[in-house]
């Protein structure tokens, strides 16, 4: 057994007074942190509870949403203006988890999770690179059905498990930090890191930092947005592809267009490519699959992950088509 200190911060001050050794971890509702644990892939000598952060969605002055970090996933599922101004939010939240998971889990701590590759979680006989860096990595010559295709790298392939994060993602949010230093803000779209020669540093974040709230901008269109994920089964299982998208058609032509994936990359993928060759497109189903072509063209699969590419298209062109039926 691994032994450690607890404590509870009731505020951000607080609790970055109480992070004081490199070994100590903040802990949101533990879903994913406690399970590291039990497997001694994390080793804290320090737990601090922030559980005590605002937890509240208000709207901003400028039409927004700001979300207090230790906000419950279900709680911000069934919010009246995410269901009714974000809905591609609430339903990825509602597909991420049981429902026991979604009412202990946090937003912060959410964002925050780690890959669930087979790989990183055996540390009895598999080598991880984000375990210990310079091991290796088993995953890409190992079964990689679930693993990345975009934004790998030598050392890693395994894939950010979020699905809120990717609805995040497309809905342009904000993370606001604190640290001893201050504070800072910074897009969804940048906290997490692709792999390069250093996977195990997976966010932005500097030492100490914690997140405190995530902000969404006012942005009308995203009432007429979803989130499509694909999985093995119909509960409770990580994303093969996940696409959320929102869009917004003028005279039958795309005016504005926000899309992410989840389940191809080591962070949640927003789909830049396919928004520019949207824009000012006829909707239509070759102008989706084109589009969607375009993002996928730097695909890089691995010997049992291939067909994620053809699912990662269709899986974009069938959610705009869905979109655009409803813009109709």
């Amino acid at each position: 057994m691994n032994p450690f200190t607890y404590s509870r911060a009731g505020d951000a001050a607080a609790a970055i007074a109480q992070l004081k050794n490199e070994g100590a971890k903040y802990l949101g509702g533990g879903t994913n942190l406690v399970d590291l644990m039990r497997e001694t892939i994390e080793r804290p000598t320090a737990l601090v509870d922030v559980t005590g952060l605002s937890d509240a969605i208000e709207e901003t002055d400028e039409g927004g949403l700001r979300i207090g970090a230790a906000a419950r996933n279900t709680a911000l599922a069934e919010h009246r203006l995410i269901r009714t101004n974000y809905p591609m939010l609430s339903r990825a939240i509602v597909a991420g988890a049981s429902a026991q998971i979604r009412n202990m889990a946090t937003v912060g701590g959410n964002l925050l999770q780690r890959t669930r590759c087979a790989y990183f979680y055996d540390d009895d006989g598999a080598r991880c690179n984000k375990r210990r860096p310079g091991e290796g990595c088993d995953a890409i010559h190992g079964f990689n059905r679930m693993h990345a295709i975009l934004g790998a790298s030598d050392a890693c392939v395994a894939v950010h498990p979020s699905d809120m994060a990717v609805a995040l993602a497309a809905l342009d949010a904000t993370v606001h930090v604190e640290s001893a230093s201050g504070a800072r803000r910074l897009p969804l779209s940048e906290l997490h890191r692709l792999p390069g020669d250093q996977p195990q540093v997976e966010t932005l974040l500097e030492p100490g930092e914690l997140i405190t709230a995530i902000e969404l901008p006012a942005m009308p269109f995203a009432a007429r947005s979803t989130y499509r994920k694909v999985r093995d089964r119909s509960s409770y299982a990580f994303a093969l592809i996940s696409v959320a998208a929102a869009l917004e058609l003028e005279g039958g032509r795309v005016r504005q267009v926000r899309i992410a994936l989840g389940g191809v990359a080591h962070k949640p993928w927003r789909a830049r490519k396919t928004e520019q060759a949207l824009l000012g497109q006829t909707a239509s189903e070759a102008a989706f699959r084109a589009a969607a072509q375009a993002e996928l063209a730097d695909a890089r699969p691995l010997r049992d992950n291939g067909f994620k590419i053809e699912l990662a298209e269709r899986t974009i062109v069938a959610v705009l088509a869905e979109l655009a039926g409803g813009a109709a």
